[in-house]
């Protein structure tokens, strides 16, 4: 049986509904002015009417490059009991191009500049760059191998990469500012401004997000402890899963290398990449792991990850205080064969799609109501009858 409710439920005003939505509808028609405005990306939000009852305000935060409609299913069925929602967008990702508007980490010009012209002249990386297509949508990630080999090779052409490479990979490196120009702080400037437009809104404020969303839902709860009642962080992107992907992203900058998209025709700097785990780095500082021990949270990793490092995730849950301090984890093991994209339903990844993503809402309604949820329906796709029940999309 499902534990005993418990949350207090608020009713809302009319007035207190339409100062929050005047302030996203102001800022949802900034977004869609702009002329670099990115097709169908805005934020979107579900309110429930003047003097129902509802259970608190949830913000949901996308997965990088992707748009506030990736997790709609989930907020349609929080909404349909007893929440209210706010899809939320990542800083910049309403607009286009990525490498002019997303969060970025690049080289500073003047070590760029220079590099760059070393890469251009120099006759191997010029033979790996005239493979590549032409169109950057269409770039295929290299193999761990080639990584390898470009780094190699850049660190080859110029030696001062060795010490510029330590200060990126060293959370917290002092001498980070004096190769690196980087934004990625942006992330949490904007979802303070997401969470700053439901001042009006009463009740508990409950963040979710996954992969970068994820990291920015911890990072917001860390930074507004006492606004936010819970975090469900989904396979959070705290760190590369990979060494060798996280040094070729920190260190590509110089070769104009893009990752395609996981949406179709489109593609982003691989700064943009390195701009995101830089982030997720801030996120695991101590004054973010101490401000959090307070926050309730519940984090779902996946065995068959392509993106966030999960012996980091798993060393975050304990410094936070773990299961002893009320926060909550599950781990898909690798024999589930579901993906870093695992809240997103029926959508594929290295092959795989979550099929439990039923269960995982269901569950994900449990953890805020309750602060607990129960592993033995993580992976089922009979959904727990005690809970209410997702619809099929």
């Amino acid at each position: 049986m499902m534990t005993a409710d418990s949350q207090t439920w608020v009713t809302l005003t009319q007035d207190q509904i339409t100062r929050t939505k005047n302030k996203i509808d102001a800022s949802i028609k900034s977004i869609k002015s702009n002329p670099n405005y990115r097709a169908d990306s805005a934020p979107f939000y579900g309110f429930h009417n003047a003097g129902e009852a509802v259970r608190g305000t949830v913000i949901i935060f996308h997965g990088f490059s992707a748009k506030p409609t990736q997790l709609s299913a989930l907020s349609d069925y929080l909404y349909n009991n007893g929440f209210n929602y706010y899809q939320a967008n990542l800083a910049n990702h309403t607009l286009q191009p990525p490498n002019k508007f997303w969060c970025q980490i690049d080289l500073k010009p003047e070590i760029l500049n220079p590099l760059r012209e070393k890469a251009h002249q120099d006759p191997v990386i010029q033979n790996f760059l005239a493979s590549l297509p032409e169109d950057p949508s269409k770039y295929e990630r290299p193999s761990m191998l080639q990584m390898a080999n470009l780094v190699a090779r850049l660190m080859l052409i110029e030696p001062r990469l060795m010490s510029i490479m330590a200060a990126a990979e060293n959370d917290n490196d002092p001498n980070f500012s004096r190769y690196f120009i980087s934004n990625h702080m942006d992330y949490l400037i904007d979802a303070r401004k997401r969470l700053d437009e439901l001042d009006a809104m009463p009740g508990p404020i409950y963040v979710i997000g996954l992969s970068v969303g994820g990291a920015i839902a911890l990072g917001l709860a860390a930074d507004q402890p006492k606004r936010i009642a819970k975090v469900v962080a989904y396979t959070p992107l705290l760190k590369l899963y990979e060494p060798t992907l996280e040094r070729y992203i920190e260190l590509a900058g110089p070769l104009d290398m893009y990752e395609k998209s996981w949406r179709p025709g489109e593609s982003f700097p691989v700064g943009a990449l390195s701009a995101a785990a830089k982030y997720g780095a801030y996120v695991r500082e101590p004054k973010n792991i101490k401000a959090l021990k307070n926050v309730p949270t519940w984090m779902v990793l996946t065995e068959n990850e392509d993106a966030a490092s999960i012996p980091t995730n798993e060393d975050f849950f304990s410094k936070i205080g773990g299961t002893d301090a009320g926060h909550r984890l599950f781990k898909y093991p690798a024999a589930d064969l579901v993906p870093h994209p695992l809240a997103e339903p029926n959508v594929q990844s290295q092959g795989m799609t979550n099929r439990f993503w039923q269960s995982l809402y269901q569950e994900t309604f449990r953890f805020l109501t309750t602060g607990e949820y129960d592993p033995s329906n993580m992976d089922t796709v009979e959904q727990d009858p005690n809970l209410p029940q997702v619809a099929p999309v």
